[in-house]
Formats: structure tokens, sequence, C-alpha cells
């Protein structure tokens, strides 16, 4: 394996290069619909670096660098997603502290006066539908006291309707909702928003944790030092007593001006209403509405030379594989903390209504005594995740990363009557989620939670040998003694997914 450093991006741009697994692009390209459309044309496939950006001759984009599910596990050293996810539980239990340096490469660059970020940042526009350019890839850097003492990262949508300053998009239920409508309401909140930040760091930003395992006041940094197993880099701001990270490409010193608010999108302004007018394509698939947002006051914009920028999209694989394997780990921590050792693997499947909204958890039930656990799992994975949709817990012969193996147990293991199981209605859901926006006939919008699903797909246990699978003997032939090696390649390359899913067990 070719010898890494992922503790910055250029680091993990280097790392990409050597394995093969970037491409880059030297013709010039609009910041305005063309880096979205090739990135979502290129989905699924290599880290697409921009080497020249249309207005923005200092600068250069990069996405797509989550995009394939066997990537992210290969920035820490490891071959499988499932040993990932294990790393990310052991550094959940035993975090590593960040580090304060004096000098760090994210203050090569300091502009304090006339400042207008959109002359410097290369914001996209991803589809002719946006209420603006708008800023998804940055890492929000809440510390301190602010949040109890410990560090929080979160991604946060960001548009710069003015020179200096933007809404913020917070989600529901987040730490960082906490910090600037609860805890610290009247209060103006340092942070930091860096962009361009070492892999570690923007999964953590992207997890979703489940606070009951991970509340305000955790170090979350804490957790992205233990994952590349080197304390993350923290330098104190120029303009903010707050602080940055060290490796960004890119920092944004400012501060969340909690007693303002300012419309989301001119075009949401001028309704007057909040969720109605779009905002940008959202990880749940649809297309997100503007809001009133908290204020945002940029009072710096540090950079390295030769900055890049990252424009990840919400609706994406990257999307939904920057945050999985934490958020995998907290279900499977749960899991553990209800029945140690029962489920042996958590997925959560890209594609499916985004990142936050499904869990597939594999059992293997070893005694009767540990019938009916999984229904327990199932219920806590619905009362710990905001807004959580689908959950489903499936035996040791389902293979969990295949959607339509999942399916054939859900079809054939399930009785409607007694393993489905209901969330209670009326909590509060995933903002972004349609179904869980409604419209009062005052002109308000209140948010509620309808209720999840779960399915309990696993066979009961003194039952097991009534739902033995099919196994053709896939293991015990070796196919070269009858087809070339040419046309294996050339049929194995004509299958579907799930063909080769089954041709490999059997």
């Amino acid at each position: 394996m070719a010898k890494k450093d992922i503790t910055s991006l250029r680091g993990t741009v280097d790392f990409l290069k050597k394995q093969g697994e970037l491409l880059e692009i030297d013709n010039e390209v609009d910041p305005i619909y063309e880096i979205s459309g090739i990135q979502k044309a290129l989905e699924n496939g290599p880290a697409i670096l921009f080497n020249k950006i249309k207005g923005y001759p200092h600068a250069r984009n990069i996405g797509n660098i989550f995009s394939r599910k066997e990537r992210p596990p290969k920035f820490f050293g490891f071959d499988d997603v499932k040993d990932l996810r294990l790393k990310c539980m052991e550094a959940l239990a035993h975090p590593l502290a960040p580090k304060i340096v004096k000098d760090a490469p994210c203050q090569e660059v300091v502009v304090t006066k006339d400042i207008e970020v959109m002359s410097y940042l290369p914001i996209p526009k991803y589809t002719d539908r946006d209420g603006g350019r708008i800023i998804g890839g940055n890492n929000t850097l809440l510390t301190g006291k602010w949040h109890g003492g410990g560090t929080h990262l979160s991604f946060n949508r960001l548009n710069f309707r003015w020179p200096a300053s933007c809404s913020l998009a917070i989600g529901a239920g987040s730490h960082l909702e906490s910090a600037a409508h609860l805890l610290h309401r009247g209060d103006k909140i340092p942070v930091t928003l860096n962009i361009g930040t070492a892999p570690a760091c923007m999964m953590i930003a992207g997890a979703g944790f489940l606070h009951p395992l991970v509340p305000v006041g955790a170090d979350e940094l804490g957790f992205a030092g233990r994952l590349q197993d080197k304390p993350v880099e923290m330098v104190k701001c120029v303009t903010q007593d707050a602080y940055a990270l060290a490796t960004s490409e890119w920092v944004l010193e400012g501060y969340i001006d909690t007693t303002q608010k300012a419309w989301e999108s001119e075009e949401a302004e001028t309704l007057g209403k909040e969720g109605v007018a779009p905002v940008f394509p959202e990880w749940t698939g649809y297309l997100g509405k503007a809001y009133r947002l908290l204020l945002f006051v940029c009072t710096a914009i540090t950079h390295r030379k030769d900055p890049i920028f990252f424009t990840p999209q919400a609706n994406s694989f990257e999307g939904d594989m920057v945050g999985a394997a934490f958020r995998e780990a907290c279900f499977w921590e749960i899991a553990n903390r209800i029945r140690p050792g029962l489920v042996t693997d958590v997925n959560i499947i890209e594609g499916v209504a985004g990142w936050g909204s499904n869990v597939v958890f594999q059992v293997h039930k070893r005694r009767k005594a540990d019938e009916g656990y999984q229904r327990q799992i199932l219920s806590a994975a619905q009362a710990n995740a905001i807004g959580l949709r689908l959950a489903v817990a499936v035996d040791e012969d389902v293979n969990i990363y295949s959607a339509e193996d999942i399916m054939w147990a859900l079809a054939t293991r399930v009785n409607p009557r007694q393993d489905l199981i209901t969330g209670a209605g009326g909590g509060m859901g995933q903002v972004l989620m349609p179904m869980e926006r409604v419209e009062m006939a005052a002109g308000s919008i209140q948010y509620r939670f309808e209720g999840g699903m779960a399915f309990d797909a696993t066979v009961p246990f003194d039952h097991k040998w009534n739902f033995e699978r099919s196994h053709h003997p896939v293991d015990k032939i070796d196919l070269k003694k009858w087809v070339s090696a040419k046309d294996i390649e050339r049929i194995k390359a004509r299958q579907s997914d799930y063909a080769k899913v089954m041709a490999k067990m059997g």
C-alpha cells in the first residue's frame, strides 16, 4: 500500500493520485453548474481535481473524495469497511485529544480587510433551481465553553448573500443547534468554517452522531485523532477567540450572531415564507427549501497558498459515505450495550433516502436466549436517531451490503402482523424530509416525525433449520478449467450487482 499522510487534504490528494483514484481535469471549468454536472456524471468513480476554475485563477477544486464505499477504509490502512467501523468504535471509546500549534498551513495567507468571500472562494451553483451559490463543504468548528468544554464539527449549508456574512443552516437536534438556539442564545458565538480538511475531520462533521453516545461536551476532534492515529492540530484564530483546523485549505473566521436572522435566499425573502423557495439538492434526494436562519459574520479569511476548495454534493454517494462509518459505529455500539455480540455488522445503504434515514443490522443468534433482543435494538435505533425512517435486522446469511438481498429477506422472512415495528409518531424528525414538514392552517410550519419503520427479518431461532438457503458449489469449481480468463472477465463485467453477489455466495 502506498505511503500516505491523510492528516490533510493535500496529503490525501497525493495518496489518491498514487492509488490511481484521482482524475485531474486541466481544462477550465465554471463553478456555475459545470463542476456539479461533471461530478454527478462521474459519480461512484474517482475523486476529481479541477486545476483551472473560471474566475478563480488562485484556486483549485476537488470533489467525489468519498464517492466509493471501499475508498475511506484505505485512507486509514484497512481493506474492509467493517474494519473501519471497528476503528470508529475504538475512536468513540478512546479519543485522542487535539493538539494546539502556533504555526499552521491554513494561515499562510491572511485577509482581514475588505472581505468579500465570493471573490475569494469558487463557490459552486449546483443546479438552475438553486437559491444562490451555496457552500456545503465547510466544517464548522465549535470549541471550548461553547460546546461544554469539548469540540464539535459539522457540515452546514451557507449562502453568502452579503460580502462578509451569510445565512447558516443548523440541523434540528444538532449540537450546534443546542449551542446557538438553547445554551448560548443571545450571544455572538465564535466559530471557524474550515474548508478542505482531513478525511477524518470530514467524517466527523458528517457523522450525525447519536447523542446518547456523543453528548454536548464530547471531544469530537478526539474521535478524528484516534481514527487517523495522530492528534488533529488546531491553531488560534487571528481575529476570534476560537480555533481553526491547522491543515485546512481555507478558513473563514467569524461568529454566529444569535440575535440576527437572515433569509436564506432572495426568493424566500420576496415570498416572506419559510420552507417554500428552493435552495439546492439535499441529502434526502429532494430539493432543499429556504428558511430564515442565523447570521454568520466573517472577520477574516485565511488559506494555504494555491488552496483547494471542496465541493461535496449532499445528494450523492459522497454525501452518504462521508459520515456513514461513525454513524454505523454508533448503532453498533448501542446494539452491543443492549446485547453484547448479537450484532456482528452494521451497514447504512447508500442511496436509500440518505445516510440519516436507514440502517441494517446483521444479527447472529447464538442461543434461544438471544431471541427478541434484535427487536430491542431496532426500537433503540429508532428512539436514538432523529428521523430514522427505516431499520432492518437480518441474519448472518444475508448480505447487508446488497439492497436486493435485504429485499429478499424482507419478502421471505417478515410476518407483517408481527415483524413490522413502527416508531411512535409525533417526535422530532429530519427537517429536510418533505414528509416531516406539515403546512399548518395559520401559515406556520410544524415539524413532526410520523414514525419510522423497523423490520425484524431474522428467522425464529427454533426454526432456523427451515430457512436454509440453497448453495451452489461456486467455491468448489475453477472456472478457468472450462472458460477463458478473457471470457470470464467479459461475462462478469455484464453481470448486475446482485448477480455478482449471488455468484459469490452461491
